[in-house]
């Protein structure tokens, strides 16, 4: 999701007194965005939880932004993660002005996450092999 949505959002949840951390990696809309908490880490965008595979990076990026619920007293406080992607390769295609799309090809087969949800699509209709 964007992080200026994400922003906003967690802007209208602490009005209504729940409390939010906003995790981003586009240190620019973070501060533009103003959430009452927020934790930047440097990683492409689309990384912002951490490493693809990498689950020791994943607790460690997540672990370090929850704990600003603890640190963080002034609204508005964006903390920094000390987390390093490793390769900074990543950086010349970020800011890069070709616009080359990068995305892969949607995958139009049904993924299912269990053999159940597939009978159940079946069975309501909702999709036919």
């Amino acid at each position: 999701m964007c992080h200026q949505t994400v922003c906003l959002v967690a802007r209208h949840l602490e009005a209504h007194g729940i409390p939010t951390l906003v995790l981003g990696s586009a240190r620019d809309i973070l501060v533009a965005g103003r959430p009452p908490r927020a934790a930047f880490v440097d990683y492409p965008l689309g990384h912002s939880a951490g490493k693809p595979h990498d689950r020791a990076d994943q607790r460690s990026v997540v672990s370090g932004a929850l704990a600003g619920f603890a640190t963080i007293d002034t609204p508005g406080t964006l903390i920094d993660l000390p987390n390093a992607w490793g390769d900074d390769a990543w950086r010349s295609e970020a800011s890069s002005t070709e616009a080359r799309d990068t995305r892969q090809p949607r995958d139009l087969t049904p993924q299912w996450q269990r053999a159940g949800d597939r009978e159940a699509a079946i069975a309501s209709g909702a999709w036919a092999p």
